[in-house]
């Protein structure tokens, strides 16, 4: 099934897939070692791990057909929890990767295009042309009227999918994140609301915020709630099961009546 695979590594390893939805990722195994391999990975990964934020890196290997294969340590551990993510090393860590100027200039590097608050309101906009439900509209107009500004010069690496399972605690207690294929350079706000709102209660977040580095002005709230209204209609846009679609309108008609009390 995966003779390719085999074919790149060698006779002696036994290759099965490390589940995740492209199903490009694979867990490799001998005798003496196991290794994770991922099928064309970003040239990212390379700084990724010299900073320490992804498993090391161990080698990578152009295959006969023109893919590049990634072997990074297998890391003995486990996926934090939902509850884990109000750790402070979870925001620790996350301010380490929004302040690496390193990270930046790699991304700057490999051409990414910034993603601004104006291209994610038009995407919002496409999705509204083909929605029926009226708050997909009353979210979109409210964003049209809300639309932050942000400064790009300010505008950082964001991973843009920080859910739980994308954060690996080793034996010892270190901390990865995982999972950069989708990583964008965004306002922090965009990564910041991702998480504070799915997993912080708001009780929580002065705390929190003080272990991340920044203090949450009322300018920076007001940003992630756009972000988070924003990030909603699209994972709703995304979604084809009926039940997490109606979960996801329930969540967006909270931040919309949150977004009348403290904005308008």
């Amino acid at each position: 099934m995966y003779s390719d695979i085999v074919g790149a590594l060698g006779k002696e390893w036994t290759v099965a897939s490390a589940g995740g939805i492209t199903g490009e990722a694979y867990v490799a195994t001998t005798r003496q070692q196991k290794i994770f391999v991922k099928r064309n990975s970003s040239p990212f990964l390379a700084i990724l791990s010299a900073e320490g934020i992804v498993p090391k890196l161990l080698w990578t290997k152009r295959m006969f057909n023109g893919d590049v294969l990634s072997a990074q340590q297998f890391i003995e551990g486990r996926e934090l929890s939902p509850d884990d993510m109000k750790r402070p090393d979870v925001a620790a860590q996350l301010g380490k990767i929004h302040d690496s100027k390193e990270l930046l200039f790699m991304l700057q590097q490999l051409n990414h295009t910034p993603v601004t608050p104006h291209l994610l309101l038009r995407q919002c906009e496409a999705y509204e042309q083909d929605e029926t439900d009226p708050t997909i509209g009353e979210a979109v107009q409210w964003l049209k009227h809300h639309l932050p500004k942000v400064d790009e010069q300010e505008f950082v690496v964001c991973h843009s999918d920080l859910n739980h399972n994308n954060w690996i605690e080793d034996e010892s207690g270190l901390l990865y994140l995982t999972d950069w294929d989708d990583a964008i350079i965004a306002d922090r706000a965009f990564d910041l609301a991702m998480v504070v709102y799915s997993y912080v209660d708001e009780t929580e977040w002065e705390r929190w915020f003080s272990h991340y580095g920044v203090c949450v002005s009322n300018k920076l709230h007001n940003r992630m709630h756009w972000y988070a209204i924003a990030q909603t209609i699209l994972t709703i846009y995304g979604e084809e099961n009926d039940s997490a679609r109606t979960e996801g309108f329930h969540v967006l008609r909270e931040l919309m009546d949150e977004a009348y009390e403290r904005i308008n």
